[in-house]
Parts: structure tokens; C-alpha cells; sequence
């Protein structure tokens, strides 16, 4: 077949308008024939009986319907804006339990490192503390054996100006004291220091600080009757007595307790001078 052969095609021939105008004419024809012939019909001819076509009628399911089927996706489209709001109410529940239990955990983390921060401080100050009582442990004990080794030969060699200065200074066991008073009924520390060697000639500085670094300084193990007791650094002392021997002192303390005559052990000293 050649290249240039009519292929028939599928598609319906549309009609021709000289066609659709004559059909309809021939149409119109008959239904003008179809009125002449009914008019001129005989008057006993029978009745021609007039058909009636019957449209469909509604019924109420029918009429109903389609309010029905708009209040059906009514109803779906709050369910499903409930559904929506259900959710984001869950999703805020959680977040803000999920803020709460950082926040919880925080605060937790936050004292619990408070807690071990107090424990190692207490820890630290109970050591410190013990390392404070056994070192006052032990000056006690050295103290307690030298005054215990030297108590019979400090009594003995207590002669000359040490006695003097010693038997001065228990005399006044007993007297007030008073801050800045010289005697000769009350007295402070260094004021009964230095009225005891003014009995022998001696003339101490006024107060403890001065007192402290007048004359030789000697070891605590090596101490003699008439030497002079500090309490504090040397130069800087706060309280200064007389070493009397047998291990004991005279001071005057405070205004609780005035002169007294106490052992080493009672409130151990810093350190001694030597001015005999």
C-alpha cells in the first residue's frame, strides 16, 4: 500500500450543517402535520388520551440526605480538631514535664555538690582540729616530762635573786587582776613580772611584748626558777608569768582567776627568756 493511501479513521464523521438543517426541517415538518391532522380529526373520533411522564419524587431520606452528609463531615472536622488540640495539649504537657525534671535534676546536682562541699569542710576542720589536739597532746607530755625531771633540782637551786623574784611573785597569789594595774593589790601580767625583778634590781620593760625578748631566750626543756614565760611570738607576746620550779608558774591569768599558780601543762607557754 502506498505511503499516500487514505488511512479511515476511528473518530465519528461529524455532520455537516446542511444535514442537521434538513433534519430538522423534516422534523418540524411532521409535528406541523401531526397538528393540522389532530385539528381536523372527526369530533366522535376517540379521545386521544394525553400521556403524562411522571418526574421522580423526593422523598424524605432523599431530601434529608444532603444535610445529613453535611453534618457528617461537620462532625468529622471537629473530631479531627479535637484530635489536633488533644495532641498539642500533650505536647505542652510533656515539655513542661520535661522543663520541670531539668529544673528537678539541677536543683538536685546543685545540692548535692553543696553537700560535698560542706562534708570536705567539716572533714577538714575535724582534721585540723585533731592535729591541733595532738599537738597540744604533746606539748603537754614535754612539758610534763621536763618539769617532772627538773621539779626536785629547780626546787633546790631556787636560791639568791631567783628566790627572791619567785617568793615575790607567790606572795601575790590570790590579788585581782586588772589590765594595766602595777600592784600592789591587783595587777596584770607584766606588771607582776616586773615588780618581782624590781625587787632585785632588775628593771623589765612595762609590757609583755618587751619582756619576751629581754635577756637570753632558752629551750622550754631547759628551763630554770626565775625565768620569764611568754605566751605568742617572741616580740609580740600577749601574756608573759615567772617560772617558779617543780614544773609550776605564777601569773597573773585573767580577771576570773587573778594570781595564780598553775602547772606548765595548765596553759603551755611559747617559749622562755632568761634574765638571772
Amino acid at each position: 500500500m502506498s505511503h499516500t493511501a487514505h488511512i479511515p479513521s476511528h473518530r465519528k464523521p461529524r455532520r455537516s450543517a446542511s444535514k442537521m438543517a434538513l433534519r430538522a426541517g423534516v422534523a418540524g415538518g411532521v409535528l406541523s402535520t401531526i397538528a393540522v391532522a389532530g385539528a381536523a380529526a372527526p369530533a366522535n373520533a376517540d379521545p386521544v388520551h394525553e400521556t403524562t411522564v411522571e418526574m421522580p419524587t423526593l422523598t424524605d431520606a432523599a431530601a434529608a440526605k444532603p444535610a445529613s452528609t453535611v453534618s457528617t463531615a461537620a462532625e468529622a472536622t471537629q473530631q479531627i480538631a479535637f484530635e489536633y488540640d488533644r495532641q498539642a495539649r500533650q505536647e505542652a504537657a510533656a515539655e513542661t514535664a520535661m522543663k520541670d525534671a531539668k529544673k528537678a535534676k539541677a536543683e538536685a546536682d546543685r545540692k548535692a555538690e553543696a553537700e560535698k562541699k560542706a562534708a570536705e569542710a567539716r572533714e577538714k576542720a575535724e582534721k585540723k582540729a585533731a592535729e591541733e589536739r595532738a599537738s597540744r597532746s604533746s606539748d603537754r607530755s614535754d612539758l610534763s616530762s621536763y618539769s617532772s625531771s627538773s621539779a626536785s633540782s629547780s626546787k633546790s637551786t631556787a636560791t639568791g635573786s631567783a628566790a627572791a623574784v619567785i617568793a615575790f611573785a607567790r606572795a601575790q597569789v590570790g590579788d585581782a587582776y586588772v589590765l594595766g594595774s602595777t600592784g600592789p593589790n591587783a595587777w596584770d601580767c607584766s606588771g607582776l613580772t616586773q615588780a618581782a625583778f624590781r625587787t632585785i634590781g632588775v628593771d623589765l620593760p612595762r609590757v609583755s611584748q618587751s619582756q619576751s625578748t629581754f635577756g637570753k631566750q632558752v629551750g622550754l626543756n631547759n628551763l630554770q626558777p626565775g625565768d620569764i614565760l611568754y605566751w605568742g611570738g617572741a616580740g609580740s607576746a600577749y601574756h608573759v608569768g615567772i617560772y617558779v620550779g617543780g614544773g609550776n608558774f605564777v601569773g597573773a591569768q585573767n580577771s576570773g582567776t587573778g594570781v595564780v599558780e598553775r602547772p606548765l601543762s595548765y596553759d603551755p607557754p611559747t617559749g622562755a627568756v632568761r634574765v638571772l
